[in-house]
Order: structure tokens, then sequence, then C-alpha cells
């Protein structure tokens, strides 16, 4: 379960920072930005009987982190199996 030789190490752990910061900032949008920043211009539409900014606020956020481990995980297996580190 090693790498192949130093550039696979390096480019596997810049791809997966590059994920992590791509997932990071989908998180913090929807988080704070859905949540707090445009919470007032969500307010306008209903979802479930709620005001979508508060639904944001209160289940959505949590919703979509969860989401997020699903897909880190499923890229991270690929691109395991693409650098040879997979674990079968």
């Amino acid at each position: 379960m090693a790498f192949r030789n130093e550039d696979d190490k390096k480019a596997y752990w810049k791809e997966n920072l590059t994920l992590l910061a791509k997932l990071l900032v989908v998180w913090f949008i929807v988080s704070f930005g859905a949540g707090i920043l445009f919470a007032d211009a969500l307010n306008s539409v209903q979802f479930f009987g709620f005001k979508l900014g508060f639904w944001f606020a209160q289940q959505g956020s949590i919703y979509v982190f969860v989401a997020l481990i699903f897909v880190y995980m499923a890229k991270m297996n690929a691109m395991d199996k693409r650098y040879g580190v997979d674990e079968e």
C-alpha cells in the first residue's frame, strides 16, 4: 500500500488537498452563506412550510455536510485506486 514513486505521492496529496479545499468552500457557502449572509433573500422562498434561509440554517447545512462526507469518500476511493494505494 505504498506509493510507486515520490511524484505519485506528491500528486496524490496535492489532489487530496485540492478536493478538500473545494468541499470546504461548498460547506462554507452553504452553512455561512445560505444560513446567514443570504438568509433574508432566501426567506422569500418556502421549503416544506419553512422559510428557506431558516431551513438552511437549521437543517440544510447539516444535510449538505453529510452529503459532502459521502462525496469525499467516493472521490478518495477513486483516487486511491488511481494511485494504487487502495485497501483492496
